[in-house]
């Protein structure tokens, strides 16, 4: 099967870290308003889902939830979750307080990868 996610070493570094400080960690990446699609890192439990949210994967045990809407525009995409140095968009994330920034690469998935995609969880 082919995963939908992936991490580079930095971002699995600094997730380490921030688990170290907050124990369990997941991520939502949302479709707009204050944080743009920028991928958020919060406690587990911290943000609510909400119907049909997709759960694309999971990093070093942190579940990574993407937006129904957005997920439905990204869907054909290999998310990869990197870390740059500065803020972003949002203030909300755990990271920030790093002064760092998660951030996703995409690429679209080749059609050979398409036919071995892993199944997606949708909330609710």
């Amino acid at each position: 099967m082919v995963s939908r996610l992936s991490v580079t070493s930095k971002a699995l570094n600094l997730i380490s870290e921030l688990k170290e400080t907050h124990g369990d960690l997941m991520f939502y990446q949302a479709g707009g308003c204050c944080e743009g699609t920028q991928p958020q890192c919060f406690e587990k439990g911290e943000i609510y889902l909400r119907m049909n949210d997709v759960l694309i994967g999971s990093i070093d045990g942190c579940e990574f939830w993407v937006d129904r809407d957005l997920f439905e525009y990204w869907k054909y995409s290999h998310f990869t979750l990197d870390v740059l140095e500065g803020f972003g968009p949002g203030g909300f994330s755990l990271e920030t307080s790093l002064g760092k920034t998660f951030k996703i690469i995409y690429r679209l998935f080749t059609e050979e990868e398409l036919n071995e995609l892993e199944p997606i969880e949708r909330e609710g």
